[in-house]
């Protein structure tokens, strides 16, 4: 049995992860585990959203096969509307290795972005825009901002796949 722990008690995170490692792997058990990340609350910027999902990895690394860290970030964009989009991180820990992958990315509205800048987390904000509590943790912004047509697990689902290409190829990655 593949044992694969996920470091947060969000279950979009475990069930998107799940999803995709049972895609994967023939007989597989996910697990959430609440774990420090390291990083600010809403982190900003490359390094430390990325960091974030590397420090929610490793330390999500007990009795496990592999552990699966994802963190959501805003992270700068030239040319877009409001100078960020945001971005799910996955770093995928096997005791020795990371692997990374990102979800596609997509911009909030200027006032979500706004008040981020100013100290608050995405999540309260679009709690607040949207009049749902706990977003995140259902469908997520990015499945109100499309209308339905991708919501928060598929989106996460995307970084945890991408994260797993270089194990699914070893052959062609020499170092896994």
């Amino acid at each position: 049995m593949m044992k694969v722990n996920v470091g947060t008690h969000n279950p979009l995170k475990v069930r998107a992860t799940r999803n995709v490692m049972e895609k994967i792997y023939t007989n597989v058990d996910v697990e959430g585990i609440e774990v420090d990340s390291g990083v600010s609350d809403q982190p900003i910027g490359l390094d430390e959203t990325i960091q974030g999902a590397v420090n929610r990895a490793r330390n999500a690394f007990l009795d496990a096969d592999l552990s699966v860290g994802i963190e959501s970030g805003l992270l700068a964009a030239p040319h877009s509307i409001t100078g960020y989009l945001d971005l799910q991180w996955c770093a995928i820990y096997d005791g020795e290795r990371i692997t990374l992958g990102v979800s596609a990315g997509f911009e909030y509205p200027p006032v979500v972005v706004e008040e981020v800048l100013k100290g608050q987390e995405v999540g309260e904000v679009m709690d607040e825009v949207t009049g749902v509590e706990k977003l995140g943790q259902k469908t997520g912004a990015v499945s109100i901002l499309t209308k339905g047509l991708l919501d928060r697990t598929e989106n996460t689902e995307q970084c945890v796949l991408m994260a797993m290409i270089p194990r699914m190829n070893s052959d062609l990655y020499l170092e896994i």
